[in-house]
Protein backbone atom coordinates (compact mmCIF):
# COMPACT_ATOMS: atom_id res chain seq x y z
CA UNK A 1 0.00 0.00 0.00
CA UNK A 2 1.46 3.92 -1.23
CA UNK A 3 -0.52 6.04 0.42
CA UNK A 4 1.81 8.91 0.65
CA UNK A 5 1.63 10.48 -2.96
CA UNK A 6 2.65 13.86 -4.24
CA UNK A 7 -0.34 16.44 -5.73
CA UNK A 8 0.85 17.75 -9.28
CA UNK A 9 -2.28 19.08 -10.72
CA UNK A 10 -0.99 22.51 -9.78
CA UNK A 11 2.05 22.54 -10.93
CA UNK A 12 0.66 21.09 -14.27
CA UNK A 13 -1.27 24.26 -14.37
CA UNK A 14 1.65 26.36 -13.38
CA UNK A 15 3.03 24.78 -16.53
CA UNK A 16 -0.01 25.54 -18.76
CA UNK A 17 0.05 29.24 -18.14
CA UNK A 18 3.69 29.89 -18.29
CA UNK A 19 5.18 29.78 -14.70
CA UNK A 20 8.34 28.12 -14.28
CA UNK A 21 8.89 24.42 -13.13
CA UNK A 22 10.46 25.81 -9.76
CA UNK A 23 7.36 27.79 -9.01
CA UNK A 24 4.88 24.78 -10.15
CA UNK A 25 7.32 22.48 -7.79
CA UNK A 26 6.28 25.21 -4.53
CA UNK A 27 2.51 23.96 -4.84
CA UNK A 28 3.38 20.15 -4.42
CA UNK A 29 1.77 18.62 -1.28
CA UNK A 30 3.23 15.57 0.35
CA UNK A 31 0.19 13.33 1.93
CA UNK A 32 0.50 10.87 5.00
CA UNK A 33 -1.19 8.81 6.49
CA UNK A 34 -0.42 8.17 10.29
CA UNK A 35 -1.42 5.21 12.19
CA UNK A 36 -2.37 5.83 15.96
CA UNK A 37 -2.55 3.14 18.89
CA UNK A 38 -5.48 5.19 19.80
CA UNK A 39 -9.02 4.61 19.61
CA UNK A 40 -9.67 8.46 20.81
CA UNK A 41 -9.21 10.43 23.52
CA UNK A 42 -6.25 12.92 24.74
CA UNK A 43 -3.23 10.93 23.27
CA UNK A 44 -5.44 11.05 19.90
CA UNK A 45 -6.54 14.71 20.42
CA UNK A 46 -3.28 16.33 21.96
CA UNK A 47 -1.05 13.87 20.77
CA UNK A 48 -1.55 12.85 17.37
CA UNK A 49 -3.83 15.45 15.92
CA UNK A 50 -2.15 18.43 17.75
CA UNK A 51 1.12 17.37 15.56
CA UNK A 52 -0.43 16.79 12.18
CA UNK A 53 -2.06 20.68 12.66
CA UNK A 54 1.90 21.74 13.88
CA UNK A 55 3.10 20.19 10.55
CA UNK A 56 0.42 21.86 8.70
CA UNK A 57 0.68 25.18 9.86
CA UNK A 58 4.61 24.91 9.80
CA UNK A 59 5.13 23.79 6.23
CA UNK A 60 2.14 25.82 4.21
CA UNK A 61 -0.09 22.92 3.80
CA UNK A 62 3.04 21.22 1.98
CA UNK A 63 2.90 18.78 4.02
CA UNK A 64 -0.98 16.82 5.18
CA UNK A 65 -0.72 14.03 7.80
CA UNK A 66 -4.12 12.22 7.56
CA UNK A 67 -4.45 10.99 11.36
CA UNK A 68 -6.27 7.63 11.81
CA UNK A 69 -6.96 5.50 14.93
CA UNK A 70 -6.37 2.70 16.69
CA UNK A 71 -6.86 -0.27 13.93
CA UNK A 72 -7.65 1.30 10.93
CA UNK A 73 -3.91 1.30 10.02
CA UNK A 74 -2.89 -2.25 11.35
CA UNK A 75 -3.09 -3.69 14.37
CA UNK A 76 -3.44 -1.18 17.11
CA UNK A 77 -0.75 -2.55 19.33
CA UNK A 78 1.91 -2.76 16.38
CA UNK A 79 1.92 0.98 14.75
CA UNK A 80 5.63 0.48 14.74
CA UNK A 81 5.57 -2.75 12.25
CA UNK A 82 2.79 -1.22 10.32
CA UNK A 83 4.88 1.84 9.51
CA UNK A 84 8.23 -0.15 8.98
CA UNK A 85 6.10 -2.31 6.47
CA UNK A 86 4.94 0.59 4.60
CA UNK A 87 1.01 -0.11 5.53
CA UNK A 88 1.01 3.56 7.31
CA UNK A 89 3.32 6.14 6.31
CA UNK A 90 4.15 7.31 9.76
CA UNK A 91 2.92 6.80 12.97
CA UNK A 92 2.02 8.37 15.91
CA UNK A 93 4.02 5.63 18.73
CA UNK A 94 4.67 4.28 22.59
CA UNK A 95 7.84 2.97 22.92
CA UNK A 96 5.72 0.66 25.52
CA UNK A 97 3.98 -1.48 22.83
CA UNK A 98 7.35 -2.25 21.34
CA UNK A 99 8.33 -3.56 24.62
CA UNK A 100 8.41 -7.30 23.23
CA UNK A 101 10.99 -6.74 20.85
CA UNK A 102 13.64 -4.54 22.89
CA UNK A 103 13.06 -3.79 26.96
CA UNK A 104 15.51 -0.48 26.08
CA UNK A 105 11.93 0.91 24.59
CA UNK A 106 11.70 1.51 28.86
CA UNK A 107 14.17 4.12 28.66
CA UNK A 108 11.56 6.44 26.12
CA UNK A 109 8.09 5.14 27.22
CA UNK A 110 8.21 5.58 31.15
CA UNK A 111 9.54 3.36 34.15
CA UNK A 112 9.53 3.77 37.65
CA UNK A 113 13.54 4.98 37.69
CA UNK A 114 12.95 7.24 34.71
CA UNK A 115 12.56 11.01 34.07
CA UNK A 116 9.45 13.58 35.22
CA UNK A 117 8.30 15.61 31.99
CA UNK A 118 10.26 18.64 32.42
CA UNK A 119 13.06 16.30 32.85
CA UNK A 120 13.11 14.31 29.74
CA UNK A 121 12.53 17.30 27.73
CA UNK A 122 15.92 18.34 28.95
CA UNK A 123 17.45 14.64 28.69
CA UNK A 124 16.72 14.89 25.16
CA UNK A 125 17.36 18.55 24.48
CA UNK A 126 19.96 19.78 26.82
CA UNK A 127 21.57 16.02 26.93
CA UNK A 128 22.15 12.78 24.24
CA UNK A 129 18.52 11.40 24.75
CA UNK A 130 17.67 12.81 21.55
CA UNK A 131 20.33 11.21 19.32
CA UNK A 132 20.52 8.36 20.84
CA UNK A 133 16.13 8.28 20.49
CA UNK A 134 16.65 8.18 16.98
CA UNK A 135 19.79 6.05 16.28
CA UNK A 136 17.93 3.57 18.29
CA UNK A 137 14.81 3.61 16.07
CA UNK A 138 17.37 3.46 13.15
CA UNK A 139 18.98 0.69 14.32
CA UNK A 140 16.20 -1.71 16.12
CA UNK A 141 13.16 -0.63 13.98
CA UNK A 142 14.33 1.24 11.00
CA UNK A 143 12.32 4.19 11.07
CA UNK A 144 13.03 7.88 11.58
CA UNK A 145 12.02 8.91 14.95
CA UNK A 146 10.71 12.74 16.14
CA UNK A 147 9.65 12.70 19.87
CA UNK A 148 6.57 14.81 19.65
CA UNK A 149 4.88 14.57 22.86
CA UNK A 150 5.51 14.04 26.63
CA UNK A 151 2.75 12.84 29.28
CA UNK A 152 2.23 13.42 32.52
CA UNK A 153 3.13 11.77 35.89
CA UNK A 154 0.02 9.15 36.09
CA UNK A 155 -2.11 7.75 39.05
CA UNK A 156 -0.30 5.48 41.20
CA UNK A 157 -3.36 3.17 40.91
CA UNK A 158 -7.43 2.77 41.05
CA UNK A 159 -8.02 0.03 43.48
CA UNK A 160 -9.94 -2.16 45.79
CA UNK A 161 -7.64 -1.96 48.84
CA UNK A 162 -5.87 0.86 50.52
CA UNK A 163 -1.97 0.89 49.56
CA UNK A 164 0.21 3.01 51.26
CA UNK A 165 3.97 0.58 52.03
CA UNK A 166 5.74 -2.16 50.43
CA UNK A 167 3.61 -4.46 53.14
CA UNK A 168 0.69 -3.68 51.08
CA UNK A 169 1.60 -4.23 47.84
CA UNK A 170 1.83 -8.14 49.16
CA UNK A 171 -0.15 -10.35 46.72
CA UNK A 172 -1.59 -7.43 44.97
CA UNK A 173 -3.39 -8.37 41.62
CA UNK A 174 -2.73 -5.66 39.16
CA UNK A 175 -3.04 -4.99 35.81
CA UNK A 176 -0.30 -2.80 33.93
CA UNK A 177 2.52 -3.12 31.27
CA UNK A 178 6.13 -1.87 30.51
CA UNK A 179 8.75 -2.20 32.91
CA UNK A 180 6.79 -2.02 35.50
CA UNK A 181 5.48 -5.19 35.19
CA UNK A 182 8.57 -7.09 35.19
CA UNK A 183 9.76 -4.37 38.01
CA UNK A 184 6.56 -4.87 40.63
CA UNK A 185 6.58 -8.61 41.44
CA UNK A 186 10.23 -7.55 42.75
CA UNK A 187 8.11 -6.02 45.53
CA UNK A 188 5.44 -8.72 45.99
CA UNK A 189 2.89 -7.51 42.96
CA UNK A 190 1.27 -10.11 40.62
CA UNK A 191 0.93 -8.50 37.63
CA UNK A 192 -1.60 -8.74 34.87
CA UNK A 193 -1.51 -7.50 30.95
CA UNK A 194 -4.86 -6.41 29.86
CA UNK A 195 -5.69 -4.56 26.33
CA UNK A 196 -6.98 -1.30 27.03
CA UNK A 197 -10.56 -2.36 26.09
CA UNK A 198 -10.67 -4.87 28.86
CA UNK A 199 -9.14 -2.29 31.89
CA UNK A 200 -12.85 -0.91 33.28
CA UNK A 201 -14.93 -4.45 33.38
CA UNK A 202 -11.43 -5.99 34.88
CA UNK A 203 -11.78 -3.34 37.93
CA UNK A 204 -15.69 -3.45 37.83
CA UNK A 205 -15.59 -7.10 38.65
CA UNK A 206 -12.63 -7.30 40.94
CA UNK A 207 -10.73 -9.64 38.52
CA UNK A 208 -8.03 -7.53 39.52
CA UNK A 209 -7.38 -5.51 42.63
CA UNK A 210 -6.22 -2.63 40.97
CA UNK A 211 -5.03 -0.66 37.72
CA UNK A 212 -3.09 1.71 36.94
CA UNK A 213 -3.68 4.01 33.43
CA UNK A 214 -3.20 7.17 33.01
CA UNK A 215 -2.96 11.09 34.99
CA UNK A 216 -6.04 12.61 36.70
CA UNK A 217 -7.46 13.86 33.17
CA UNK A 218 -7.24 10.52 30.98
CA UNK A 219 -8.57 8.25 34.14
CA UNK A 220 -11.50 10.62 35.22
CA UNK A 221 -12.40 10.16 31.74
CA UNK A 222 -12.40 6.64 31.86
CA UNK A 223 -14.56 6.56 35.82
CA UNK A 224 -12.12 4.36 37.23
CA UNK A 225 -12.88 6.50 40.88
CA UNK A 226 -16.10 5.40 40.65
CA UNK A 227 -15.65 1.39 40.59
CA UNK A 228 -12.68 1.19 43.09
CA UNK A 229 -12.76 2.69 46.43
CA UNK A 230 -9.25 3.84 46.50
CA UNK A 231 -6.67 6.16 44.45
CA UNK A 232 -3.21 5.76 45.00
CA UNK A 233 -0.55 8.92 44.17
CA UNK A 234 1.81 9.80 43.25
CA UNK A 235 2.39 7.37 40.23
CA UNK A 236 6.01 5.90 41.13
CA UNK A 237 5.56 3.36 38.38
CA UNK A 238 5.18 6.16 35.80
CA UNK A 239 6.63 9.61 36.32
CA UNK A 240 6.37 10.07 32.41
CA UNK A 241 6.78 9.50 29.06
CA UNK A 242 7.36 10.49 25.49
CA UNK A 243 5.87 9.28 22.22
CA UNK A 244 7.39 9.74 18.95
CA UNK A 245 6.31 10.14 15.59
CA UNK A 246 8.35 7.57 13.16
CA UNK A 247 8.38 8.03 9.70
CA UNK A 248 8.51 5.16 7.25
CA UNK A 249 12.37 5.51 5.68
CA UNK A 250 10.91 5.61 1.73
CA UNK A 251 8.04 7.96 2.98
CA UNK A 252 10.37 10.29 4.59
CA UNK A 253 12.97 10.44 1.62
CA UNK A 254 9.82 11.97 -0.80
CA UNK A 255 9.74 14.76 1.75
CA UNK A 256 11.87 17.90 0.57
CA UNK A 257 15.04 18.51 2.68
CA UNK A 258 13.58 21.76 4.00
CA UNK A 259 10.20 20.10 5.07
CA UNK A 260 12.02 17.33 7.17
CA UNK A 261 13.60 20.10 9.10
CA UNK A 262 10.34 21.61 9.48
CA UNK A 263 8.98 18.49 10.89
CA UNK A 264 11.63 18.37 13.36
CA UNK A 265 10.78 21.13 14.58
CA UNK A 266 6.97 20.28 14.75
CA UNK A 267 7.91 17.72 17.06
CA UNK A 268 9.41 19.76 19.94
CA UNK A 269 6.66 22.39 19.13
CA UNK A 270 4.36 19.11 20.30
CA UNK A 271 6.26 18.53 22.77
CA UNK A 272 5.57 22.01 24.62
CA UNK A 273 1.65 21.69 23.35
CA UNK A 274 1.71 18.42 24.95
CA UNK A 275 3.42 19.34 27.97
CA UNK A 276 1.13 22.36 28.73
CA UNK A 277 -2.16 20.64 27.64
CA UNK A 278 -1.81 17.25 29.75
CA UNK A 279 -1.03 19.93 32.29
CA UNK A 280 -4.29 22.13 31.97
CA UNK A 281 -6.27 18.98 31.75
CA UNK A 282 -4.84 16.99 34.84
CA UNK A 283 -5.21 19.97 37.06
CA UNK A 284 -8.86 20.53 36.41
CA UNK A 285 -9.40 16.95 36.57
CA UNK A 286 -7.78 16.27 39.94
CA UNK A 287 -9.84 19.42 41.24
CA UNK A 288 -13.09 17.94 40.19
CA UNK A 289 -11.77 14.47 41.62
CA UNK A 290 -11.37 16.11 45.02
CA UNK A 291 -14.80 17.71 44.94
CA UNK A 292 -16.89 14.91 43.92
CA UNK A 293 -15.17 11.35 43.61
CA UNK A 294 -16.38 9.03 45.45
CA UNK A 295 -12.97 7.24 45.84
CA UNK A 296 -10.55 7.67 48.91
CA UNK A 297 -6.87 9.66 47.49
CA UNK A 298 -4.08 7.90 49.33
CA UNK A 299 -0.59 9.34 49.26
CA UNK A 300 1.95 6.34 49.43
CA UNK A 301 5.07 6.42 51.82
CA UNK A 302 7.88 7.49 51.10
CA UNK A 303 9.26 4.09 52.12
CA UNK A 304 7.58 2.69 49.42
CA UNK A 305 8.69 5.44 46.88
CA UNK A 306 12.51 4.43 48.14
CA UNK A 307 11.39 0.88 47.43
CA UNK A 308 10.26 1.35 44.13
CA UNK A 309 13.26 3.12 43.41
CA UNK A 310 15.75 0.63 44.80
CA UNK A 311 13.84 -2.33 42.78
CA UNK A 312 14.14 -0.37 39.67
CA UNK A 313 17.81 0.40 39.49
CA UNK A 314 17.91 -3.43 40.21
CA UNK A 315 15.73 -4.28 37.47
CA UNK A 316 17.44 -1.87 35.35
CA UNK A 317 20.81 -3.51 35.72
CA UNK A 318 19.84 -6.57 35.20
CA UNK A 319 19.04 -5.73 31.60
CA UNK A 320 21.94 -3.74 30.98
CA UNK A 321 23.66 -7.09 31.49
CA UNK A 322 22.56 -8.56 28.23
CA UNK A 323 21.19 -5.73 26.07
CA UNK A 324 24.04 -3.24 24.70
CA UNK A 325 21.50 -0.55 23.55
CA UNK A 326 19.76 -0.87 26.85
CA UNK A 327 23.13 -0.85 29.06
CA UNK A 328 23.80 2.84 26.70
CA UNK A 329 20.68 4.43 27.11
CA UNK A 330 19.94 3.53 30.78
CA UNK A 331 23.67 4.79 31.79
CA UNK A 332 23.11 8.33 29.73
CA UNK A 333 19.74 8.98 31.25
CA UNK A 334 20.98 8.41 34.92
CA UNK A 335 24.38 10.15 34.46
CA UNK A 336 21.77 13.12 33.10
CA UNK A 337 19.54 12.26 35.96
CA UNK A 338 22.23 13.20 38.37
CA UNK A 339 23.79 15.95 37.09
CA UNK A 340 20.76 18.17 37.29
CA UNK A 341 19.64 17.01 40.91
CA UNK A 342 21.36 20.99 42.25
CA UNK A 343 17.56 21.84 40.58
CA UNK A 344 15.83 20.72 43.27
CA UNK A 345 18.14 22.72 45.84
CA UNK A 346 17.64 26.21 44.12
CA UNK A 347 13.62 25.52 42.43
CA UNK A 348 10.90 24.58 43.67
CA UNK A 349 8.53 21.76 41.83
CA UNK A 350 5.69 22.92 39.65
CA UNK A 351 3.23 23.57 42.20
CA UNK A 352 4.84 23.85 45.55
CA UNK A 353 4.16 26.74 47.29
Amino acid sequence: MQSLRTTTGAALVSLAIGLSPLAAAAQETVELNMATPWAGGHWLEIGAKKYAEIVDQMTDGRVKINVFPAGALGPALKVTESVQMGIADMGHAWGGYDWSVDRTSAMFAGWPGGPNPEEYMMWLYNGNGLTLWKEWRDDVFDVVAIPCGVTETEIFMHAHKAVRTVEDLQGLKLRTSSAWAEIAPKLGVSTVILPGSEVFSALERQVVDAIEWGGPGGNMQEGFDKIAPYMMMPGVHSRAAVHDCIYNKAAWERIPEKDQGLLEMAGKLAMLESYLGYAKMDIAAYEAMKKDSPAEMVQVDDSLVKAVGEASREWAVEQSGDNEWFKRVYEDQAAFLDSISGLAEFRFAPGAR
